[in-house]
């Protein structure tokens, strides 16, 4: 759900998913939204408007952590990071803060990002942010891990450096890439990631899967390794069964930005396919 200032807010919304019995709860992110709207609603022509929720939406990382502060079992999922909007070194401290001080509930989810004229406001070309956040993680992934951090990529420099707290669970969060699955990606995905988690129908996911498996093993990973989720999955019995029975461990639904009764109508709706 995107958590607006408009809709029902983060405490609120937590507890009813840990009452319920959810596995975890995920916000999105835009920093902000550029008036001019050169892009198209996720880049494809002849999109319909962009609804107002991607605008309004709150800093994912402060309404987690206010979630965070009021649960105790739910998972707490970025869905997704905009990576390339941020700087890493920064990124890798929240991410290690959240995960501490939430007992080590936290998914980092990632994308890539279709607003061109939000990435520019960032200095961020779009066609550098994937050979960027791949040098991100990467450098992140050396800051939680060890006491004495560098890294020297093209994009990101950390020259040897300290950063705590670490992240609770080990060796980090659970990174989960969020997107349409090319080859790039997918590449991507086997190099260091723990997950994919593409959008519900755009694309087959069995064959993808299969593809997502035969990267892993170009590297010598075991496909195994990597957990496969949906984003946007039907609130359908029949589908959700379809999809565990193709290795989806993990499907979220979405929630409108509502009002509290609409969202908890709604959640109790969902409930009845636990």
């Amino acid at each position: 759900m995107f958590p607006t200032d408009v809709a029902i807010d983060p405490v609120t919304l937590g507890k009813a998913v840990e009452e319920r019995g959810f596995e975890s709860l995920w916000f999105p992110e835009h920093s902000h939204i550029p008036a001019s709207r050169i892009t198209p609603w996720g880049g494809r022509e002849g999109a319909p408007p962009l609804p107002e929720m991607y605008s309004r939406t709150y800093d994912q990382f402060l309404a987690l952590s206010a979630v965070a502060a009021v649960t105790n079992t739910i998972k707490l999922g970025t869905g997704i990071t905009l990576v390339a909007q941020r700087d890493p070194i920064w990124l890798a401290k929240q991410v290690a803060t959240i995960d501490h001080l939430s007992g080590g509930r936290f998914i980092f989810g990632i994308g890539y990002g279709w607003n061109k004229e939000e990435l520019a406001q960032h200095g961020m070309p779009y066609s550098d942010r994937r050979a960027f956040i791949r040098e991100s993680i990467l450098a992140m992934k050396e800051l939680w891990t060890q006491d004495e951090a560098s890294f020297s990529g093209e994009y990101v420099q950390v020259e040897p450096s300290w950063a705590w707290p670490k992240p609770l669970q080990k060796p980090h969060p659970k990174i989960v890439l969020g997107g349409a699955a090319g080859p790039k990606t997918l590449a991507h995905i086997a190099e260091f990631c723990d997950g994919w988690m593409p959008l519900y129908g755009r694309h087959s996911i069995a064959d993808k899967i299969s593809l997502l498996s035969q990267a892993c093993q170009d590297i010598g990973r075991d496909p195994a390794e990597v957990e496969i989720g949906v984003s946007g999955a039907p609130a359908d019995q029949d589908t959700l069964e379809e999809l565990a029975g193709l290795g989806v461990s993990r499907a979220l639904l979405n929630l409108p930005a509502e009002s509290a009764a609409d969202t908890l109508a709604r959640l109790d709706e969902y409930q009845t396919l636990l």
